[in-house]
């Protein structure tokens, strides 16, 4: 015989019909999935025709209707129906852009123009390296400019051989008491003529700011009458000397030139000096 019991609980569950289901909402589906199971199965122990057809009607509806109300009650959330086309959302994300930045005033530094201002100053054109002066070496202790030209010749000879301050003095004091430091040619020897110099002298063959005399081996006219061989050759004379730079200057001179007035080379000693000095800086 039937249990009209479970007409209140058609799937048997047990339970009473006004007691609330606590089972957790993640069981609910698969637990109502189950039932609809066992409902295709239930049947009454003496069925009569038109009861079972209602009962399995009513069983099938009823479930039906929890698996839909599991499904709208714990199914995914809805989402929206159609989403707006990507370029539509590509202007919306334009226009809001513009929007900010024309309502927002920039804060970036103003950049200088790369190109050049049409008032900007010219440039600078750049100073011509003074050119290097040589210095005007003034005539000094008497001498004219012929004179000191000479002397300078002489001091210049005497640098390039590495002679020392000393030497050059002894060199323009000797200069000075045997030609008054200009350059002679020898009225004995006419080729001396040929040559640049500033005066004719007869005293033997004897020519040159030294008076050095070709016939006692100093040289040929031609480089005698030049003033960097004849102080050339002085200096030579003078290096071999033993201990000339101890020696008085009238007696360094008299030892190279050999004169019957040795100590006339003395007097000249301290105008020599002066030249010198403003020669050499």
């Amino acid at each position: 015989m039937r249990n009209d019991g479970n007409l209140d609980d058609p799937f048997g569950s047990g339970r009473p019909a006004d007691r609330s289901d606590d089972t957790p909402s993640t069981n609910r589906l698969a637990t109502l999935r189950g039932l609809v199971r066992r409902t295709r199965f239930w049947a009454p122990t003496n069925p009569r025709p038109g009861r079972t057809k209602l009962a399995v009607a009513t069983g099938a509806a009823c479930c039906l209707g929890l698996v839909g109300v599991s499904q709208a009650g714990f199914g995914a959330p809805d989402r929206a129906a159609d989403p707006a086309p990507s370029t539509e959302v590509a202007e919306r994300a334009e226009a809001d852009a513009a929007s900010r930045a024309m309502a927002r005033p920039s804060t970036a530094p103003a950049t200088p123009s790369a190109a050049p201002s049409a008032t900007a100053s010219p440039k600078a054109t750049a100073k011509p390296k003074p050119k290097k002066t040589v210095r005007q070496i003034v005539p000094v202790a008497g001498l004219d400019r012929t004179q000191m030209n000479n002397a300078k010749k002489i001091v210049q000879a005497g640098k390039e051989m590495g002679m020392p301050r000393r030497a050059l003095v002894i060199a323009v004091a000797t200069a000075m008491q045997e030609s008054t430091l200009l350059n002679y040619a020898s009225g004995v020897l006419p080729e001396s003529q040929s040559y640049p110099h500033q005066a004719i002298g007869w005293d033997h063959d004897s020519v040159g700011l030294f008076q050095q005399r070709p016939s006692s081996g100093w040289g040929t006219v031609e480089q005698l009458m030049d003033p960097e061989y004849a102080t050339k050759a002085f200096l030579s004379a003078l290096a071999e000397i033993p201990g000339w730079q101890d020696l008085p200057l009238s007696v360094a001179a008299q030892a190279v030139q050999i004169s019957a007035f040795p100590d006339a080379y003395a007097q000249h000693e301290w105008r020599a000096g002066e030249v010198v000095a403003e020669i050499l800086g």
